[in-house]
């Protein structure tokens, strides 16, 4: 197993990391407080080709999927907002129609994505999240449409989308076997945006309830087959794990970074207060922290790549535990500012208002733990 990035990896990092230095982290505080979407910045984005990264050479992309993976770590490095935005484009929304989606659907949504078009996952409903089974969203055939009823929640790029990948069942009598994946497009008949939620973080992101009255899909919109969205949306959901994670290390390693530079400068008792051992043991559990992330995040994308798929225990160990560890990054950042690090004027408190979603979406640390355990017994 290698770790090292190949020469074009390596540049493709360093392009990243000079964008985000210039485009994202001097504007990430201004777009927290307004809850503004960086769509200019977006924009440069695609024009810079961040968009093709991970995605198939067939549609524009580069095929490299750890490329992907180091975008992600580089942008939420930057801003965890902006890193969400993009992972969902380039992964969760389009998992469904990259690896269900015949050749006309793949040719007409996923080319848009490389040239920085922004979609969105819709899955969740008010009834529940994590039991997936259990959605009540309903459609009916007419003709040569799909009627949709119902509402989605908590959808992240929901009021900026283009086009939407989400579930609804024909009956919620046959659970499971009832439900199927469609594709919206944003100006679909019967679709509408409704509530933004006020979020704790993640301020540049929408977070929004979607609204399906009457809504009029055509029937070649069906993802695969009828009955076949529950296996859809959970092997897509599988896939972006890995992607969760990495926005956690790139959220906690700028808190790390943050916290070695203040104690390095910030003075008490004579000395700077990185030569207090205090301060010494929480910059190298942060330190542990940051790199253990790194390795179970690398090592799980390097098995997607080689087997091609998502491996189910690494990719769950390595959200669980980036996630987690995430927390306590930020939370031992806060700790070294000490007084100024509860305000606003210094960005570790935005890290640590952004991190604490990272435990909860994309499957709980509960969730996580729950598969891992499934993996390690083989008892389901």
């Amino acid at each position: 197993m290698d770790f090292e990035f190949t020469e074009e990896q390596r540049m493709f990092r360093d392009a990243v990391r000079d964008f985000v230095a210039k485009e994202v982290t001097p504007r990430a505080s201004k777009w927290d407080e307004t809850e503004e979407f960086p769509s200019e910045t977006v924009k440069k984005m695609a024009e810079v080709g961040m968009f093709s990264a991970g995605l198939p050479e067939n549609i524009g992309g580069n095929g490299d999927l750890l490329s992907n993976t180091i975008a992600i770590e580089e942008i939420s490095y930057g801003s965890s907002g902006l890193g969400v935005i993009y992972l969902v484009s380039t992964g969760l929304a389009i998992y469904p129609i990259l690896m269900y989606g015949n050749e006309g659907q793949k040719k007409k949504y996923l080319t848009r994505t490389v040239n920085g078009t922004i979609s969105a996952f819709a899955l969740t409903e008010a009834i529940g999240g994590s039991d997936v089974a259990i959605l009540q969203t309903r459609y009916t055939q007419n003709g040569d449409y799909f009627i949709l009823n119902g509402n989605k929640l908590f959808v992240t790029n929901g009021a900026e989308a283009e086009f939407i990948t989400t579930f609804a069942t024909k009956d919620p009598s046959l659970g499971y076997r009832g439900i199927s994946a469609f594709i919206i497009d944003k100006d679909t008949p019967g679709f509408s945006v409704g509530k933004l939620e006020r979020k704790m973080g993640m301020h540049p992101s929408s977070t929004a309830e979607l609204i399906f009255d009457n809504c009029k899909i055509p029937i070649g919109n069906l993802l695969a087959a009828e009955g076949k969205g529950f296996k859809i949306a959970l092997e897509a959901i599988d896939e972006s794990r890995v992607a969760i994670a990495t926005q956690a290390l790139g959220n906690a390693k700028a808190a790390y970074d943050a916290a070695v530079e203040y104690a390095k400068e910030r003075e008490a008792f004579g000395k700077k207060i990185a030569q207090h051992q205090a301060i010494q043991w929480m910059l190298a559990d942060m330190a542990i922290d940051v790199e253990t992330s790194k390795l179970l995040i690398y090592e799980a994308a390097w098995l997607t790549q080689k087997i091609g798929k998502s491996p189910l225990k690494e990719a769950a160990m390595a959200k669980v535990y980036a996630s987690e560890a995430a927390h306590r990054v930020c939370h031992k950042a806060i700790q070294i500012f000490g007084g100024y690090g509860y305000t606003k004027d210094f960005p570790v408190e935005r890290y640590y208002r952004d991190q604490r979603l990272l435990e909860i979406y994309e499957g709980t640390s509960e969730m996580q733990r729950w598969t891992i355990a499934r993996e390690i017994t083989g008892l389901k």
